[in-house]
């Protein structure tokens, strides 16, 4: 039946050449695609050799002519009739012919130009070994076969910037069914095939019912018919999926149940023609091998092509001896009677034993057993093909061995001529025979498949030892993406058999049985190569599958009990976890940010400390020990209100005010689906007890039930007529319970049904729970718990009462002989038989959002308003840990199935912690809320920071060591400032009162009361003695400095306008300050008298500052700065140019120069005698954040700003065109990331992300939400 293709000519294929041609295109041999890099299709990672034209599958058979005639008619009258069914499934055992025929009918429909596309799994084939890359693949090959549909797939992955690493759903739905549904209709309907084969081989069989599943929703489809070939063998996984399909929607035909004479036939004339080759290159007898042994050879074969392939392979490859391999195997061949299985077992044996020549000596034949069991075991137990060229590199071995062991098994492997293409099975039953000792029969030949795996274990870690380094791909830049750079490059600076080591080298390890020791092989390699080995990851984009390593090799170290090695593993995950945000997206910050922000004791930052960037001079205080907080998945768009673990533990799933639910693998944190049909805030998620499926309810008023393993919509649960706050499954997973509306409802967790309506609350009911045995369902409301009878009927038991407040959670203990509840700041526990109170668990300062029980029972965490989770004693009510970091209330927590992941869920992030270390979170003594503003001495030894948690705090700038906490007043509005000789700091409150500190000894010197208004601006007189505070009620007050006497009180015009700003002249004679009523105005500060009142202006003034000589006076408010004579108040110049509010003025040093910062996010510099405007700097591409600080450096050479300091023009020619400079800063701190010069340099973790941030030179430092503060020195 297969015709092995004979001809010269280079078919079409999908393999890259030389791809890189210039910049932005690479050249696709075979179909000629021409992706350019402004391509949008450039975009998506697919598999190249996925096709059935692929270059790598030039010489792979499709059917005979007389062969296959009725199979193949079947499956065209399919795809092109009226049968409303639009999937095909080809099934059969190994050997029977299914990628033949999927070739063939993959070559007939592309002459039509009917193909949509095609993929062949390959089992150990890299890219067609999983889904990872199916649909990208498909898509590809649609967008070039259906011109239609070309621009919609490209306006897709535009939308769609992270479609490469979107589930398997999203990508079909966003790059298949959406853009083929936009399609144009035609005067008739055209219909594309798509053809899948070996399914089977696809690793992961969770992948098999998704990608059914997703086939058929092709029936959607309108104005574009879509039909889908599939092959594979009939493994259960594959067949459940069929059988959750209607038989309406799929077709289904058993290749080997087709009538034997059939099959027979088939294979007779596939034998004959193959034969007939051999015969005419060989010049043999024109009877040979006659109609007889052509019988025998058909009987032999048992119904099985790749019996028949690989005989006549062999045969051909005999070469002058082609009669001789002939006899051969009519010799070891057994008669009909023996099983299709056994022939195979028996050609396989004849193959094997022809490649040991008879001459060879003893000694020889053994050397010649054990290179065919090194290389065949390889071949046979390599995760992805490799070239031969690689493969002998990975091995450590010379060529002529690798090639000499190879040359006569062209029977069995498919060894391109080409030795840098990969190494290939001919077909996948010789794996299962070599690993096989009953089929194999010979020792000589068989594999001991655990040492094949120590034995390539070993080859990975000797390779990477010799290979990896840091910045293994040259880049030279610390912040450089992923993204960024030429995959070529990335290929050119690693090999394949480097890729293939550092991507598997672990699995081989587990799959080896190996006993680990301390300072073996494996600890050693770790010390040396770990970081490199993290980079080479994620430069290769499989960060997600070495997390998945790591945890496999932690279980390895854990069964071997070598205790230095697992503790050393152990610290790699927490460090890979931790930092895998900064490693993912730029691989050299495993030697910045990672080695940053790590623990001081982490095992891995000590190891490798002299892998640290040298670059950064002063490095951050950062924790002594790794704390609960295991990774911090960031992804949704809005507050994260519910988390939930599959009963598996591999799942998570979250609800958001962004209307999503989104699913994670837990062990790696990668996303894996979003799914979307809310139209208002999730607020609760839940598995059902049997994992298969995901309830979500929502503000909506309904409750949606998804298959939790593909994602799919199953049901959505109307009725409720207010928002819908909890619900929960029964734990045989038949029922379910939500609330809403003052009542509780009961479904059909099957059929979506309602079955019951439980009234009785008089208020909104807020949480609902089901005990683990079943006989009872809790229900939380206003100030009460109600107890029913979870049997038929659902009787009301008793209502517990004790809560002051609404009961917003409820928990069952795992033995249901507890239960808590959350509401007034508290938790209570119950004693659930008889309802009695057993425990107040207080320590929460706010709301106690969500609790939960450990699987095991030991354990009850709580969340707050507060920005906390507490871990209590389940038994002794004892509180054990007390979790922060977050930067707004925690609203949801859940356990892992193991009791060893406790999930929460708040601000737009969901945090993993390791619950079962009973590490303690070690936070650095810092603020315990969001820090609002940070100011550096006039001297920048000290740093001044102020928080929300009511306290101002000094920090030693060298030390990173919090000198004292400053309390005893509520910091808000961020007026921090030190005075000119840096020996005292004032401090504003809402309170109306300035506080004075004295900074060498961390005393409270004076708290300044008067205002009665909230203290808005504060400012010191050059010569350090007086102090002028403003608030909101248009209020300046001067206050002595030494000793605090209020010294004037004056009242602005409007009382209703607060004060914005304040500035003393460089003499001290002068204070001006902009006003909320649009006005500046001069006072004299030796009498206190008010000298004038400027106006001019349209909106509040919100900057004022002196020149260095006092005679000007620069304001900015509406748009405009505006200079006036200091001594007369005359107006002499308005500069006009911003488009938005005048946040911040300076003069140079010299007073020749003005800078003005906007919203806009323009800086501009002025000539301060003419007024011109002399340069802008764009800065708006850079910095979100508005520049509400201006300060220029000594030398005027650059600008110091909250943001950055940015570098300026020094010389200005006198041509009419005005520099506009998109100049980057030296330093520059926005969100994510520290810049210097414009590059990126060092990834700031989410706990240390700035909410206030103020810089000196190359010092910088930044308050941020958790309360921490960060201080970092670069090298100049």
């Amino acid at each position: 039946m297969p015709s092995h293709g004979m001809d010269n000519g280079r078919p079409p294929g999908h393999q890259y050449q030389n791809p890189y041609i210039g910049p932005g295109a690479r050249a696709h041999l075979g179909d000629t695609y021409n992706i350019g890099l402004d391509n949008p299709l450039s975009r998506l990672s697919y598999a190249e050799d996925a096709s059935f034209n692929a270059y790598s599958k030039q010489h792979e058979p499709t059917c005979l002519p007389d062969t296959r005639v009725d199979l193949l008619q079947k499956i065209y009258d399919w795809a092109e009739g009226q049968d409303e069914r639009c999937v095909f499934w080809l099934n059969g055992l190994a050997g029977t012919g299914k990628s033949t025929i999927s070739r063939t009918v993959a070559r007939t429909f592309n002459e039509r130009k009917r193909l949509g596309a095609s993929f062949f799994f390959s089992r150990g084939g890299g890219d067609l070994s999983h889904a990872g890359r199916f649909v990208t693949s498909i898509a590809v090959q649609l967008a070039h076969n259906v011109p239609a549909f070309h621009q919609h797939i490209c306006k897709a992955i535009t939308e769609h910037n992270d479609i490469n690493v979107q589930s398997l759903r999203d990508q079909w739905h966003q790059l298949v069914l959406r853009p083929l549904s936009k399609v144009e209709r035609t005067s008739t309907v055209s219909v594309y095939v798509l053809i899948v084969d070996a399914l089977d081989e696809c690793d992961d069989d969770k992948n098999f019912r998704i990608i059914v599943s997703l086939f058929a929703e092709a029936r959607s489809l309108k104005t574009v018919g879509l039909r889908l070939f599939l092959t594979s063998r009939p493994e259960i996984p594959i067949r459940n999926g069929f059988y959750e399909l209607p038989e309406a929607e799929h077709e289904e035909l058993v290749l080997h149940n087709i009538s034997l004479s059939i099959v027979d036939h088939d294979i007779s004339v596939f034998l004959e023609h193959n034969l007939k080759v051999i015969r005419e290159e060989r010049a043999l007898d024109a009877g040979w091998p006659g109609k007889e042994v052509i019988k025998y050879l058909v009987q032999s074969a048992n119904g099985l092509f790749i019996w028949a392939a690989t005989a006549c392979r062999f045969i051909r490859e005999g070469k002058r001896f082609a009669k001789r391999r002939l006899a051969s195997i009519l010799q070891g061949s057994s008669t009909s009677t023996v099983g299709p299985e056994e022939h195979l077992n028996e050609i396989y044996v004849t193959v094997l034993r022809k490649s040991i020549y008879a001459e060879y000596t003893r000694e020889e034949k053994e050397e010649v057993y054990s290179a065919l069991r090194l290389i065949l075991g390889s071949v046979v137990t390599l995760f992805s093909p490799l070239s031969v060229d690689s493969l002998r590199t990975l091995l450590g071995d010379p060529t002529e061995d690798v090639n000499e062991t190879l040359n006569d098994l062209h029977a069995i492997l498919d060894i391109p001529e080409n030795r840098t293409l990969p190494l290939r099975l001919h077909h996948p039953s010789f794996r299962d025979f070599l690993l096989d000792k009953s089929r194999c029969g010979d020792p000589n030949f068989w594999v001991e498949e655990k040492q094949a795996h120590q034995t390539l274990a070993d080859s990975c870690m000797r390779l990477m030892s010799t290979s990896l380094k840091q910045d293994i791909c040259g880049v030279g830049t610390p912040g450089a993406f992923v993204a960024d750079l030429e995959r070529s490059r990335v290929d050119q600076c690693l090999p394949a058999e480097v890729q293939y080591g550092c991507l598997y080298w672990i699995q081989h390890l587990q799959k080896s049985g190996i006993q680990l020791y301390n300072h073996d092989q494996t600890h050693q390699f770790l010390k040396e190569h770990f970081l490199h080995w993290l980079e080479v990851l994620s430069w290769m984009g499989k960060v997600s599958e070495g997390m998945h390593a790591i945890t496999s090799l932690e279980s390895v170290a854990l069964a071997s009990d070598c205790s230095d090695l697992y503790k050393f593993v152990h610290d790699m995950k927490r460090f890979a976890l931790y930092s895998r945000p900064a490693i993912e997206q730029a691989p050299l910050q495993v030697y910045c940010s990672a080695l940053v922000f790590a623990p001081t004791r982490s095992i891995v930052k000590k190891q490798f400390k002299e892998q640290a960037s040298r670059w950064i001079r002063r490095l951050p205080a950062v924790e002594k020990e790794w704390n609960a907080l295991l990774q911090t998945l960031e992804g949704h768009n809005d507050t994260v209100r519910a988390v939930a673990f599959s009963p598996d533990g591999k799942l998570l799933a979250s609800g958001s005010d962004d209307n999503t639910v989104r699913l994670w693998d837990a062990g790696s944190g990668t996303p894996l689906q979003t799914l979307k049909g809310h139209s208002y805030m999730v607020w609760a998620v839940a598995f059902s007890l049997d994992g298969k499926l995901l309830a979500s309810s929502s503000y909506d008023n309904t409750v949606r039930l998804w298959d939790a393993g593909l994602g799919v919509l199953l049901q959505t649960l109307k009725g409720h007529s207010g928002k819908v706050m909890a619900m929960a499954f029964s734990p045989d997973s038949k029922l379910l319970a939500s609330d809403s509306d003052n009542t509780i409802r009961l479904w059909d967790a099957g059929s979506g049904v309602l079955l019951q309506k439980l009234k009785g609350h008089c208020s909104k009911v807020m949480a609902v729970a089901f005990s683990p045995d079943s006989k009872l369902l809790a229900s939380g409301s206003y100030n009460a718990v109600r107890f029913r009878d979870a049997g038929p009927g659902v009787v009301l038991l008793q209502t517990l009462k004790g809560h002051s407040y609404r009961v917003w959670a409820v928990a069952f203990s795992p033995d249901s002989k507890l239960l808590a509840s959350s509401s007034d700041n508290t938790i209570r526990l119950w004693d659930a038989g008889p309802g009695a109170p057993l425990q107040m668990l207080k320590g929460h300062s706010y709301m106690v959002w969500a609790i939960a029980f450990s699987p095991d029972g030991k354990l009850l965490a709580s969340s707050s308003d507060d920005n906390t989770v507490r871990l209590w004693d389940a038994g002794s009510g004892v509180l054990l840990q007390t979790l922060k970091g977050y930067s707004s209330k925690v609203l949801a927590v859940a356990f892992s199935p193991d009791s060893k992941l406790l999930a929460s869920g708040s601000d737009n992030t969901i945090r993993l912690w390791d619950a079962g270390s009973g590490v303690l979170l070690q936070t650095l003594k810092g603020h315990s809320s969001e820090v609002m503003a940070v100011a550096f001495s006039p001297d920048n030894k000290l740093l001044a920071s102020g928080s929300k948690d009511s306290t101002v705090r000094l920090w030693d700038v060298n030390s990173d060591a919090p000198l004292q906490m400053l309390k005893r007043h509520s910091f808000t509005f961020g007026a921090l400032t030190f005075s000119p000789n840096g020996k005292l700091l004032a401090s504003s409150s809402k309170y109306d009162t300035v506080q004075l500190w004295d900074t060498s000894s961390n005393t409270l010197l004076q708290t300044l009361k008067g205002h009665s208004s909230t203290v808005t601006a504060i400012a010191f007189s050059p010569d350090n003695k007086l102090l002028a505070s403003g608030s909101l009620n248009n209020i300046i007050r001067f206050w002595d400095a030494s000793s605090g006497i209020l010294l004037q009180t004056r009242q602005g015009h409007n009382n209703s306008s607060l004060v914005r700003a304040i500035a003393f002249s460089s003499d001290g004679k002068l204070l001006a300050y902009g006003s909320g009523d649009n006005t500046v105005w001069l006072w004299d500060t030796g009498s206190s008298a008010i000298l004038r009142m400027l106006k001019g202006y349209s909106d509040t003034v919100m900057a004022v500052a002196f020149s260095p000589d006092s005679k000007l006076l620069a304001s900015g408010s509406d748009n405009t700065i505006r200079l006036w004579d200091a001594g007369s108040g005359a107006p002499l110049q308005t500069l006009k140019g911003h488009s938005y509010m005048v946040w911040a003025v300076a003069f140079s040093p010299d007073g020749q120069l003005l800078a003005s910062s906007s919203g806009d996010n323009i800086i501009r510099l002025w000539d301060t005698s003419s007024g011109a405007l002399l340069q802008t700097l764009e800065v708006s591409t850079l910095i979100k954040t508005v520049i509400k600080s201006l300060s220029f450096s000594y030398d005027s050479t650059s600008l110091q700003t909250n943001s950055g300091s940015f570098p300026i023009l020094t010389t200005f020619s006198d041509s009419a065109a005005i520099p506009q400079l998109q100049l980057p800063p030296s330093i520059l701190v926005q969100n994510q990331w520290v810049s210097c010069h414009g590059e990126r340099i060092l990834w700031l973790p989410l706990e240390h992300r700035p909410s206030s941030c103020a810089l000196y030179g190359s010092t910088v430092a930044f308050g941020n939400a958790s309360g921490k503060v960060t201080i970092i020195g670069f090298a100049s």
